[in-house]
């Protein structure tokens, strides 16, 4: 309900019950108005909708023989899930030190890929960590470790919906139920694996554009003969390619009005072309992986809608090796669906200040070590 309280609205008198006040922490809008206005108060929002949360019906308000439940509204929750680029030497070691489940967590994936991912997490090196085949599962875990501890705390939370930047969408999909934790552990720490080759057979490079709009920065991008790999949030695109095309593209780019144009330390062209011999291989793996109906909507990457049956999941995770992130058309689609609290977990807060600059009034909130999960459940319980 864009985060508005009844007493915003005029001409309704409005309570919240106990059963009522229950409901607002977990994320739903409890409407109770007098008997007498029940007819009116549809009338009285005007544009504002009253879906049914499934299961719930319309029943006469027990808390008070004057007042009856006319409707809810959901205030929806996404996860969101940290991408490549996130990593840093340290991630997730409070998590581990202090909380015996994620500890847990990190011993049961460093038993599920027979190597101390975790120690590379807490204690680098930094060039270690920063190799794709160790970023992508790193960053998943922490991020994955970082969801549960969430809902360790929070067991009431409802999410309805989860997205993941590149590598996240494999996370948002575990998150989902798609598919287990180990399975898309393993298959991100392949992915990775098989993009570290690519990159190795290639002489790629990516940039961000800053302060240029994406249709000149696409003409940019065929100018130059390299892609646009990442549509961020507005004034925040990432261009991908052979490394002499973007120093090429960079120059065209401010000659166009770009208020910046940097190129990233990264090994590789992501999302290009030059990641096409990954493709196949990630396939074939994930063609030994079960994947299943996720329980919520998660957003993907190429698309920026809702994935669909398990076939559909694998050929997209397999074509987003080489297409755009469309992020930010992401987040516009599930605000457009009524979100209005995005929840970043994983190392970082890259996610949280594109939102912040996609939609200024979404509620953003984030978990990536212990001081931001307990500011988080402080925000998410009071």
């Amino acid at each position: 309900m864009d985060g508005r309280a009844l007493t915003d609205f005029p001409c309704v008198g409005g309570n919240i019950s106990r059963r009522g006040a229950e409901a607002l922490r977990k994320g739903i809008w409890v409407l109770c108005v007098s008997a007498s206005l029940r007819d009116t108060f549809p009338r009285v929002l005007g544009a504002y909708t009253l879906p049914r949360v499934p299961g719930s019906a319309i029943p006469a308000f027990p808390d008070g023989p004057n007042s009856c439940l006319v409707g809810t509204i959901m205030s929806k929750t996404a996860l969101n899930f940290a991408g490549q680029g996130a990593q840093a030497v340290g991630m997730g070691a409070d998590f581990a030190a202090q909380i015996p489940s994620a500890k847990a967590w990190f011993d049961r994936a460093n038993e599920a890929l027979g190597y101390d991912l975790a120690s590379i997490c807490f204690q680098g090196p930094e060039a270690e960590l920063t190799r794709t085949e160790n970023a992508q599962p790193g960053i998943f875990l922490v991020s994955w470790v970082a969801c549960r501890l969430l809902l360790d705390r929070v067991p009431d939370l409802a999410f309805h919906a989860t997205a993941g930047l590149s590598l996240g969408e494999f996370t948002a999909l575990a998150a989902a139920g798609a598919m287990t934790f180990e399975d898309a552990l393993k298959v991100v720490r392949q992915r990775g694996r098989f993009m570290q080759e690519a990159c190795d057979v290639t002489r790629g490079g990516m940039a961000a554009i800053i302060g240029l709009d994406e249709a000149p920065t696409r003409e940019v991008c065929e100018q130059a003969g390299v892609s646009l790999a990442n549509l961020n949030c507005p004034g925040q695109l990432v261009i991908s390619g052979p490394a002499d095309k973007i120093s090429a593209a960079c120059d065209l780019a401010k000659a166009r009005g770009a208020r910046r144009a940097l190129p990233l330390p990264v090994a590789g062209a992501y999302h290009s072309p030059l990641m096409a011999t990954a493709q196949p291989k990630l396939d074939a793996v994930l063609a030994q992986v079960r994947i299943s109906a996720p329980s919520v909507p998660v957003v993907a990457n190429v698309t920026a809608r809702p994935h669909g049956q398990p076939q559909e999941i694998q050929r997209l995770l397999v074509e987003q090796v080489t297409s755009s992130v469309r992020w930010e058309d992401s987040m516009r689609h599930l605000l457009a669906e009524g979100f209005t609290r995005f929840i970043e977990l994983g190392p970082g807060t890259a996610l949280s200040g594109f939102m912040k600059r996609i939609d200024k009034t979404a509620q953003v909130l984030n978990v990536a070590d212990i001081p931001s999960l307990e500011a988080t459940v402080k925000a998410l319980t009071t």
